[in-house]
């Protein structure tokens, strides 16, 4: 089994600094803001040869006003829950705080290895204040530095006393499936309908997943990950640093997936933005599904499914050859078959064909509509292989490639997709001088 550690502690303790240190990434959201992570957010770490999966998780808030309180302590909770190990840490310079208390009950109740971490202990004044965290009745405490560092080889050292032994898993080969879309189209919501638990704070307040997070799944006998993204907000609407990360986390999150499951809101239509996140995946060459969601809230009598699809796709062109289901997050309505659509997706995208079986099917489609002849001169293609790239590419050997023209090459594309099953996934045409 796998160890999951997880950093829990009041805001501004500096857990998402460690969180990044661990993971030698920029993945979790810091800033200045108390209260920044909302959501609880995953890495991989290693040290002395043990890896490990981290969880940072909001700060634990207790009696403010703030409307993401109670889902904050649900989200530590939970990560607590899954967890092996907690990774508490608080402040030097604050010292105990009433936040610190609250978080301790938490902890007892928990029963599971804690590891105190006293943070931001810079000075050797500090080191000796740092004395009265023995209060807390956690034991020793590990003082460190997230910022520069010093002690948490220290505290590590300590964290991974406490793992369990772990068989080998593989988690680098398992195909990611990024769920992209506008802020409040309901991406969280359909990764919690479908792994039946409350992974991520659903709140009716648009932008609430600032982080991407990861979801381990298993489905029709696929094993993949999930991966859920902040919404991205138009440009002009990006004010705050932080929307500014969310909007390249769920770049990044397109950069790094190998099928994009796009979910649109059927009650606002295709908008702009949606296009925007469509061509950004079919330009990182991406496999490609869109969910229209809430499609139960969708008056049926004046627009069917049939009219609605003919706008969306009206919308993607050129590329168009993408599956387009209606579904209902709410009322769990096709989720399942929209996952089964992303895996066919999957495996679209990785399917290589034989050279042979594809000179057999395209040669006779390019005899019979030859490239038109430029200046007198005639194209003879004479071959074709799809070259060995993650995602369908394919050469064309002629005898004067340059004179093929877009409209040609798009009429191959068109045959590749009618002769072969390459549904939500871009093609790659190139053509070369036999």
């Amino acid at each position: 089994m796998s160890n999951i550690v997880a950093i829990v502690g009041r805001p501004n303790v500096g857990k998402s600094t460690i969180f990044n240190r661990l993971t030698e990434s920029r993945q979790a959201i810091t800033d200045a803001v108390s209260g920044v992570t909302r959501d609880r957010h995953y890495g991989m770490s290693e040290w002395n040869g043990r890896e490990f999966s981290v969880i940072d998780t909001g700060g634990y808030v207790h009696g403010s006003d703030d409307i993401f309180e109670s889902e904050i302590r649900k989200q530590v909770q939970l990560a607590i829950d899954e967890s092996n190990v907690i990774l508490f840490l608080v402040d030097a310079k604050s010292g105990i705080t009433d936040l610190d208390q609250a978080v301790v009950k938490l902890l007892r109740k928990s029963n599971k290895s804690v590891v105190l971490g006293v943070n931001k202990v810079d000075n050797s004044s500090l080191l000796e204040d740092a004395v009265e965290f023995h209060n807390l009745g956690l034991g020793d405490y590990i003082p460190f530095s997230s910022i520069s560092g010093s002690g948490t080889g220290d505290l590590l050292d300590e964290v991974i006393k406490h793992f369990e032994d772990e068989d080998d898993e593989i988690e680098d080969d398992i195909p990611k499936f990024a769920v992209i879309g506008r802020p409040n189209v309901g991406k969280s919501s359909f990764i919690n309908a479908l792994v039946g638990k409350e992974q991520n704070i659903v709140t009716d307040i648009a932008g609430t997943t600032r982080d991407s997070l990861n979801t381990r799944f298993n489905k029709f006998g696929f094993d993949f990950i999930l991966v859920d993204t902040a919404g991205v907000r138009k440009k002009n609407k990006v004010h705050e640093n932080l929307e500014f990360y969310s909007v390249m986390r769920s770049v990044r999150a397109i950069e790094h997936s190998d099928v994009c499951i796009l979910i649109v809101d059927a009650t606002t239509g295709f908008e702009s933005q949606d296009q925007r996140l469509f061509h950004l995946a079919d330009r990182n060459k991406k496999g490609i599904i869109v969910l229209v969601n809430k499609w139960d809230l969708k008056d049926k009598s004046t627009e069917t499914a049939t009219l609605v699809e003919e706008r969306i796709k009206k919308k993607l062109a050129p590329f168009t050859d993408v599956p387009i289901l209606f579904v209902s997050v709410l009322e769990k309505q096709r989720l399942l078959k929209g996952l089964e659509s992303s895996i066919e997706v999957f495996k679209n995208r990785s399917q290589q064909i034989k050279t042979s079986v594809l000179n057999d099917v395209m040669l006779p489609l390019i005899q019979k509509i030859p490239p038109p002849a430029i200046k007198g001169k005639y194209i003879n293609i004479k071959f074709c292989t799809q070259l060995p790239t993650p995602t369908p590419t394919f050469a064309f050997f002629a005898n004067l490639p340059q004179y093929i023209k877009e409209p040609y090459k798009r009429y191959l594309e068109n045959q590749l997709r009618e002769n072969f099953n390459f549904s939500g996934v871009p093609i790659q045409i190139y053509f070369r001088k036999k």
